[in-house]
């Protein structure tokens, strides 16, 4: 198999599992290394160290892409649209950047004449699945190296034992024992000090937000424009996907919004605890659902809302490309097509609140919902309405009213015979 394997693209990111990743790559194979590197706004992308590090390592070539407004608007903002919330508290932010990486990483071998690629997740978690996932569906013949599931090295230690002898730049430090992932969505963290699921989080692990203690003591208002599902404007400015939500992500994170803390299920088996800062998720997700509360009918709101948990799971689970996956977001996209109005948003002290929301094409009306009288709706019609939905309740009480006699002398006759 390594005689086979002449040249690797390999998803980099310039920290210790990667460098060292890559090292051991050329050493076992004795093959080229083609280093990729995404910026999806993770924040601390130094493209210059970043590239000069992958070529002292030994990397044949560098590839380091801008990918923060494909990201957004091509990842992020379908994600919304549907609404996800994993098991209720996760929007997701690291499972979503996944399938988007893999992608770049696969058109780069693909350039590059590669015939293997190679990512540094480790065989417990997920992101080992939606990286493989999303290679498969693009190229089901490329071959996938994981190095976690194959070398002899167990943690961080071996690691940073087997970056000195082969003199790759080490910083390890003991001020943050949890790792974490960054992107333009989100920031999480696990592992360490969270491990245990009793423990709090340390206040100066936060990177996004500030705590809600420490937040302004006047709520902050904002108006979220929205077109066909997607946010298009803050405050009336008009702004690019990846700019609107990194401008929501500041005014959120000051106002100590999108903190979350949760044990989740793993797609692997286990369970598994992390924290997660979304502020500008946070905002959009509760903005979107204003807008769509006055102008998506019931049952097609309904209907998308059924849909939203499926959809969530399959993005957690890696299957960003599936046709299962495609074939929801058509139907969600068609469902919230005519989300197009305005949400003002009241943000205090960690909260996110709506304070009003506005659309052209609402379906709302006071003048049908009013209890004065109005001439669209006569009360008197409530009556028919009322008596056919209960028709069933009304058979199925007969039913078992009629049944509870019949046991009754049953069991009065068996008592007898005793």
């Amino acid at each position: 198999m390594s005689k086979s394997i002449k040249r690797v693209s390999l998803a980099y990111s310039g920290g210790l599992d990667t460098s060292v990743i890559m090292k051991w790559l050329i050493e076992t194979y004795g093959c080229e290394v083609v280093a990729f590197s995404a910026d999806i706004g993770q924040g601390d992308v130094e493209i210059d160290a970043i590239r000069k590090k992958a070529l002292a390592t030994g990397a044949k070539k560098v590839y380091i892409e801008d990918l923060r407004e494909e990201f957004v608007k091509d990842f992020v903002f379908p994600m919304l649209r549907a609404s996800s919330v994993y098991e209720g508290t996760y929007l997701l932010g690291t499972s979503i950047a996944r399938p988007l990486i893999a992608k770049a990483q696969m058109e780069i071998a693909a350039r590059e004449n590669c015939d293997a690629v190679s990512h540094g997740a480790t065989g417990k978690g997920n992101d080992q699945v939606r990286f493989e996932l999303a290679y498969y569906s693009m190229n089901p013949h490329i071959k996938v190296i994981a190095p976690w599931r194959i070398w002899d090295m167990k943690g961080r230690a071996d690691l940073v034992a087997y970056a000195r002898k082969h003199g790759i730049p080490v910083s390890v430090t003991k001020k943050k024992p949890y790792s974490s992932d960054a992107n333009l969505f989100h920031i999480s963290f696990e592992g360490g000090i969270l491990e245990d699921p009793w423990a709090e989080p340390t206040p100066d692990m936060y990177t996004m937000s500030v705590s809600p203690e420490k937040a302004p003591n006047r709520a902050t208002y904002i108006e979220i424009g929205f077109e066909n599902g997607n946010p298009v404007s803050v405050d009336g400015k008009r702004l690019s996907p990846a700019s609107l939500l990194a401008l929501l992500n500041k005014i959120g994170g000051a106002n100590g919004v999108g903190r979350m803390d949760m044990v989740e299920n793993r797609y692997v088996g286990m369970k598994s605890r992390g924290v997660y800062e979304t502020p500008g998720g946070t905002i959009l997700h509760i903005a979107r659902r204003a807008v769509e509360s006055l102008t998506m009918d019931r049952e097609l709101l309904h209907l998308r809302d059924s849909m939203s948990q499926k959809y969530a799971t399959l993005v957690y689970n890696g299957y960003w490309f599936s046709p299962e996956r495609l074939a929801l977001q058509s139907l969600i996209d068609s469902a919230t097509s005519g989300v197009t109005g305005v949400a003002r948003i009241k943000l205090y002290k960690g909260n996110a609140i709506v304070a009003g929301r506005k659309a052209e094409q609402s379906l709302y009306h006071p003048d049908f919902a009013t209890f004065e009288e109005d001439t669209v709706y006569d009360q008197k019609d409530a009556e028919g309405f009322i008596k056919i939905n209960a028709l069933r309740l009304k058979i199925k009480s007969m039913v078992d009213k009629a049944a509870k006699p019949k046991a009754h002398k049953k069991a009065a006759s068996k008592k007898g015979r005793k």
